[in-house]
């Protein structure tokens, strides 16, 4: 685990989770949480030889085998020092499921990112404002990829198509781009609002639209992204034939900016629409998280497709039974709104005084407080966290994650992603469901990491100031 520990953390959370039979939604943004697909139950160095050479340091000089052993025994007794046995982790990918989908690329399995305009949802009975927000996201992502204005606040053409789609899609039928570009050539309305159409967007502007989109159509790198599993969380989260747990991992990391938070607008409103049909629950039913937020949801005013449902979910979830987990790099980037909904806090080595100074104002009260919590912060070794839970009593706790069963190769290219993707599969295939070692086998006092002390005042005894918060 390198630097802070925070995508070990996340990754050792997702492990905990589908242990205890809890479906999980990942969002990876840098392209690392895909290591979950990498959890091999051989703890010897020829599982990870197809990894060694990427992970050899600069200048080292020794074979491949080599340093597959040496990642290897490292592996073992991390693993070990916590009591994961080989027959653990052969059970944990026993009783789960780890699909990576990959929109516009077929390095993980291709997702319908359009499949909301394209395929009528039964939203559109139950829940008409889900279903329009959803909408509104895929046309937004349309109109990104073919260089027009995808804003819905003051676009025409967003206004234009949203008007003609939701048309189609409250009659029972389909929008596809095909049928919207006939509806661009010969109008079904004769209206948008109070405006004639012609006064709306005058017949030319309609026919460069229409071309436009017959373009995208006609375009081959365009096919991947209206191919794959639809943006449907309930589907995703479903057991499989065997019973086994699913994770769903969403990458993004190949898109750029644009394209990246467009996508994930268009995820994220159908997670929060799933989230809201859901009937209220106390028990956790669910675990989303999303792994580096910056860009996503920003202070004001900035309004990227990303942060309403975002903060939404934020604000809702929980009281549906669906846990939300954010990470960041830079508190400072995230809108006031989201870190005041923040439950559970953990914090690791943060770079900045700003930084520091935002956290600690979050989750303190008085000024002494703030002071000594501080400075702990500022001191933590790296994969240790200060945690605080704002509807305890037990007060702030130092905690290491234990060791990830997830080989921690960090982020993945696509050719890397289809080699994990094999190898995953062939690791699901070992033994039947439930038939290897029980979940007990990686069940301890504390599950998803190890407390190091209570934190009151001043310096814990056990890790001298001088060396740091951290392990001995």
């Amino acid at each position: 685990m390198t630097g802070s520990g925070k995508t070990g953390l996340l990754l050792v959370t997702a492990e905990e989770a589908l242990g205890a039979g809890v479906p999980v939604v990942m969002i990876d943004v840098k392209g690392d949480l895909t290591n979950l697909l990498m959890t091999p139950s051989d703890l010897s160095g020829e599982a990870l030889l197809p990894w060694a050479e990427a992970m050899a340091a600069p200048g080292d000089e020794r074979s491949d085998v080599e340093i597959a052993a040496e990642l290897a025994r490292e592996r073992a007794e991390g693993l070990r020092s916590w009591g994961i046995t080989a027959a653990a982790v052969e059970g944990w990918n026993a009783r789960t499921r780890v699909r990576v989908l990959t929109p516009g690329s077929t390095a993980g399995k291709p997702l319908h990112v359009l499949s909301s305009l394209e395929r009528r949802s039964p939203r559109w009975e139950s829940d008409p404002e889900s279903a329009r927000a959803q909408l509104s996201a895929a046309v937004s992502l349309v109109l990104r990829l073919v260089g027009r204005d995808p804003d819905p606040a003051r676009s025409k053409e967003h206004v234009l198509l949203s008007v003609l789609a939701e048309r189609r899609l409250r009659a029972g039928g389909d929008a596809d781009l095909t049928a919207l570009v006939g509806d661009l050539q010969k109008p079904p309305i004769d209206h948008i609002g109070a405006l004639k159409l012609d006064a709306f967007m005058l017949k030319k502007e309609r026919g460069k639209l229409a071309a436009a989109l017959n373009g995208l159509i006609a375009s081959p790198t365009f096919a991947s992204w209206r191919t794959g599993a639809p943006v449907d969380v309930g589907s995703w989260l479903a057991p499989d034939g065997e019973g086994r747990t699913p994770a769903v991992i969403v990458s993004v990391a190949h898109l750029d900016t644009d394209e990246r938070a467009l996508v994930l607008g268009v995820v994220l409103e159908e997670m929060l629409a799933w989230t809201r049909s859901l009937p209220g629950s106390r028990r956790l039913r669910a675990l989303f998280m999303l792994d580096e937020v910056y860009g996503l949801i920003p202070p004001h005013p900035a309004n990227p497709p990303t942060k309403r449902p975002m903060v939404e979910l934020m604000k809702q979830a929980r009281a549906f039974g669906v846990g939300v987990v954010l990470a960041t790099q830079n508190p400072m980037d995230l809108d006031y709104r989201a870190l005041s909904n923040a439950g559970v806090w953990c914090i690791g080595r943060l770079q900045t005084d700003a930084d520091r100074a935002r956290v600690v104002d979050g989750i303190t009260g008085s000024t002494a407080e703030a002071r000594e919590v501080g400075n702990v912060v500022e001191k933590l070794a790296p994969r240790w966290f200060l945690v605080r839970n704002v509807h305890a009593n037990e007060g702030t706790r130092l905690v290491q994650p234990r060791w990830a069963m997830s080989f921690l190769r960090g982020p993945m290219t696509r050719v890397e992603l289809q080699k994990a993707r094999r190898a995953r599969e062939r690791e699901e295939g070992t033994g039947a469901v439930g038939g290897a070692e029980s979940n007990s086998d990686i069940e301890m006092e504390n599950p998803t990491g190890r407390v190091a002390a209570n934190y009151r005042t001043g310096p814990n005894p056990r890790f001298p100031a001088e060396r740091g918060y951290g392990p001995p």
